[in-house]
């Protein structure tokens, strides 16, 4: 049996998820990393993203989509993160309208138009959208064989 460690995820407005786990695949910004049991100590920026969670026993990933954030590796493993939620929970129909919105947005105000905070924003709604998008289209799965 592989070892595990006791993982949390936090957004502003609940414990998203609490459980032992064997394994966390998050997406810092350099890339996707996974973390075990006994992981060397980090702290790194989270992108927005899907998160991969393989609890304890299981052969099979729980896949959420997660919007920025930070993983905290120690004793135990925490994410931080603005949203998540789990594939199976989103709403593909409210994600395609943020997409076209704010798509159509961009579209009508030209970078000189506008202050680069305002299509800042407009590229994060978009990216966070795709992403739920992609993962409750569930291109995102996971399954690992003996």
């Amino acid at each position: 049996m592989a070892n595990s460690v006791l993982l949390e995820v936090i957004t502003p407005s609940k414990l998203f998820y609490m459980g032992e786990i064997e394994m966390v695949i998050a997406r810092p910004l350099s890339g996707y990393e996974g973390f075990l049991a006994n992981h060397s100590w980090a702290c790194k920026l989270l992108d927005t993203g899907k998160l991969m969670i393989k609890e304890k026993g299981d052969k099979d990933f729980k896949i959420a989509a997660i919007s920025g954030g930070f993983i905290d590796i120690k004793d135990q493993f925490v994410v931080y993160t603005d949203a998540a939620e789990w594939a199976e929970e989103i709403d593909i129909d409210r994600s395609k309208s943020v997409l076209e919105a704010n798509e159509h947005w961009l579209k009508e105000h030209p970078p000189e138009e506008d202050t680069d905070t305002n299509i800042l924003q407009a590229k994060l709604a978009i990216s966070k959208a795709m992403n739920r998008m992609k993962i409750a289209g569930g291109e995102e799965r996971i399954n690992l064989r003996d």
